[in-house]
C-alpha cells in the first residue's frame, strides 16, 4: 500500500510511462512532483471506443434512480407526448453540455481537475477538486446503501433466518444493512483497485445485462396486464391545461439536465481515454438520446403494468420485483439492480474522487488512494441515517450540488470563450511562477470570485424556496442559474482584467481545440 501512495516522478533524462491503474501517463522531466503523479499525467495512449461511451451512459441510465426518475417524469400530469418531448429537449441538453466538457480533456489526455488548472490555476484547481470530492463521496455512500437495499432483499427471500438481523442495528443501520453495505463496499473496491480497464469491461458488460432484464420485466408485466391496460401517462386526476402544463414541461426539462449534472461535470474523467473526440460525440449520442429514450419507454411500459397486475402504481423497481415474488425474479432483479447501481456508483461517484483527492497530494495520494479515501468516508458520513431525511438533504447535498452549475460553466467559459480551445498542457505540470497558469500564487482570481459569488447565488436559489416557501419551482433551475452566471461572470471579469493568457495558435507547446481537422 505505501508504494502506492507515493509516485515516482521522472528522472531528468527522459519522460517516464506507467502503467498505472488510472491509464498509462507521461510524465516529462520538467514536470513538478507536488503536481503529477502517472494517474494525473496526459495518457499517452487513448483507446476508449463510441461503444465504451456507449456502455458507459447505459451504467449511468440503468440505475434506480434512473428508473425512478424516468417513471416520475410520466406522472408529474401532462400528456405522453409533452413528456417525450421534455425527455428529448432535457437529454438533448445533457448531449450538448456533455460534448463540452468531454473535449478539452479528450484533446489534452487529462481528467477533470487537472484541466481545471488552466482555468482555476495550478492549485486553484484544488477547489473545485474537493467539492466535487465530497459531492461524489456522499452521493456513494448513498447508492452502495441503495444497492445494499437490493440484496437485503434476496437475503430475506432465500435465507429467511436472516430476517433476525433485522432487529440488531449499530449506528442506525441493522445488522442485515451493514453485511450487505459491506459485501458491496468490499465488491466494489476490489473493482476499482483492478484499474481503469476492467471497470470499463465491467461497464461494457454491465450496460446491456440490465436492458436484457429490463426487457424480460416489461415483456412480463405487460403480459399479465395485458396490452390494452397500458398507458403512457402514470398521473391521477384530470390532465393540466396546455398553458399550465408549459410550466410542467419545463421543470421536467430541468429535472432531466439535473438528474445528469453530476456525471455531465465528471465526464473529462471518462472522455480522457477516448481516441478520438468524434468517437466521443457518437458514444453520447447512442447513450443520451437514443438509450435514455427508450430506457423511459421500458420504465413506463413496468410502471403502468404494475397497476392492474399488483393494484397499485409502483415506479421502485426493488418494489415491483418484491411484489412479483417469485424467487428467480428476485433473484434475478435483485442482482440486475445491484448491478446497475454498482454500475452507476463506479462511473458517477467513485472514479471522480479519486482523481480529485490525488489533484490535491499527487506525491502522497494515488488514484487508488484517492478512491479508498473516498470509500471510507463515504462509510464515516453513515448516508443510511440522513438520505431519507428531507432537510438533511437540501442543507448538505443540495448547498454542494448547487455548486456544480457554477463550476461547468466557469470550464466552459474559460476553455471555449476566453482560452479559444487553447491548452499548454505542460503549464498545467509546473510551480514556476512565470508559468502561463500560475496567475497569483497559483490561483485565478477571477475564477475563483466568480466560483464564490455565483455559487452563493446558485445555493440561495437551490435551499432558500423549499426552505422558506418562496418562489416555488425555482429551486429546480439552481443547475441552470450556476451554469449561466459562471460563464457569464467569468467571461465578464476576463474581459475586464484578464488573467488568462492568449494562447498562439501556432505555439508547438499548445494544444489548439479549434484547429481545423483536428476536433
Amino acid at each position: 500500500m505505501a508504494t502506492d501512495l507515493v509516485t515516482p516522478v521522472a528522472a531528468p533524462h527522459a519522460p517516464t510511462t506507467t502503467a498505472a491503474p488510472a491509464g498509462a501517463g507521461v510524465v516529462k522531466p520538467g514536470y513538478d512532483p507536488a503536481l503529477t503523479n502517472e494517474d494525473l499525467a496526459p495518457l499517452r495512449k487513448q483507446s476508449w471506443t463510441s461503444y465504451n461511451f456507449f456502455a458507459f451512459w447505459m451504467s449511468d441510465v440503468h440505475s434506480v434512480g434512473g428508473y425512478v426518475t424516468a417513471g416520475s417524469l410520466f406522472a408529474l400530469g401532462i400528456a405522453s407526448w409533452q413528456v417525450l418531448i421534455a425527455l428529448v429537449v432535457g437529454i438533448l441538453i445533457v448531449q450538448v453540455f456533455a460534448n463540452l466538457v468531454a473535449k478539452p480533456s479528450q484533446r489534452t489526455g487529462v481528467p477533470y481537475p487537472v484541466i481545471n488548472r488552466a482555468v482555476f490555476g495550478v492549485l486553484g484547481a484544488n477547489v473545485p477538486a474537493i467539492i466535487r470530492g465530497l459531492i461524489a463521496m456522499a452521493w456513494y455512500g448513498v447508492q452502495t446503501f441503495l444497492a445494499a437495499q437490493s440484496l437485503n432483499i434476496i437475503f430475506l427471500k432465500f435465507i429467511p433466518a436472516s430476517a433476525g438481523l433485522l432487529d440488531h442495528s449499530f449506528l442506525g443501520l441493522s445488522a442485515l444493512g451493514w453485511i450487505s453495505y459491506a459485501i458491496l463496499w468490499v465488491a466494489q473496491g476490489a473493482l476499482f483497485w483492478m484499474g481503469m480497464e476492467a471497470i470499463k469491461k465491467f461497464i461494457d458488460w454491465a450496460g446491456p445485462a440490465v436492458y436484457v432484464v429490463m426487457i424480460a420485466l416489461a415483456i412480463y408485466l405487460v403480459s399479465q396486464a395485458g396490452i390494452g391496460n397500458i398507458s403512457f401517462t402514470l398521473s391521477v386526476g384530470e390532465p393540466l391545461s396546455f398553458g399550465a402544463s408549459i410550466p410542467v414541461m419545463l421543470s421536467a426539462v430541468a429535472l432531466v439536465v439535473s438528474y445528469f449534472s453530476g456525471p455531465m461535470l465528471n465526464f473529462g474523467d471518462f472522455s480522457r481515454y477516448g481516441k478520438s473526440f468524434a468517437s466521443v460525440k457518437r458514444g453520447n449520442f447512442w447513450g443520451l438520446p437514443i438509450n435514455f429514450l427508450f430506457f423511459s419507454v421500458l420504465t413506463v411500459l413496468c410502471a403502468s403494468a404494475t397497476v392492474p397486475v399488483f393494484g397499485k402504481l409502483i415506479t421502485d423497481p426493488i418494489e415491483t420485483v418484491q411484489a412479483i415474488g417469485a424467487p428467480f425474479a428476485i433473484l434475478l432483479g435483485g442482482l440486475t439492480f445491484v448491478t446497475a447501481t454498482v454500475g452507476i456508483n463506479i462511473v458517477a461517484n467513485f472514479i471522480s474522487p479519486a482523481f480529485d483527492f490525488s489533484n490535491v497530494a499527487p506525491r502522497k495520494i494515488s488514484w487508488r488512494a484517492g478512491g479508498m479515501i473516498a470509500a471510507v468516508g463515504s462509510v464515516l458520513l453513515t448516508p443510511w441515517n440522513w438520505y431519507g431525511n428531507d432537510q438533511a438533504i437540501l442543507y448538505t447535498l443540495g448547498v454542494l450540488g448547487a455548486l456544480i452549475g457554477p463550476l461547468f460553466g466557469i470550464l466552459i467559459a474559460g476553455y471555449y470563450i476566453v482560452g479559444k480551445q487553447r491548452i499548454a498542457v505542460d503549464d498545467m505540470y509546473t510551480k514556476d511562477t512565470s508559468a502561463r497558469y500560475w496567475y497569483r500564487g497559483g490561483f485565478n482570481p477571477n475564477a475563483i470570485g466568480t466560483l464564490v459569488v455565483t455559487g452563493v447565488v446558485s445555493v440561495a436559489s437551490a435551499v432558500l424556496p423549499p426552505a422558506l416557501g418562496i418562489l416555488p419551482g425555482l429551486n429546480n433551475y439552481s443547475w441552470f442559474i450556476g451554469c449561466g452566471l459562471g460563464l457569464v461572470v467569468f467571461w465578464g471579469l476576463e474581459r475586464v482584467r484578464p488573467s488568462m493568457p492568449e494562447l498562439a495558435s501556432d505555439d508547438p507547446t499548445v494544444d489548439d481545440g479549434a484547429a481545423v481537422g483536428r476536433a
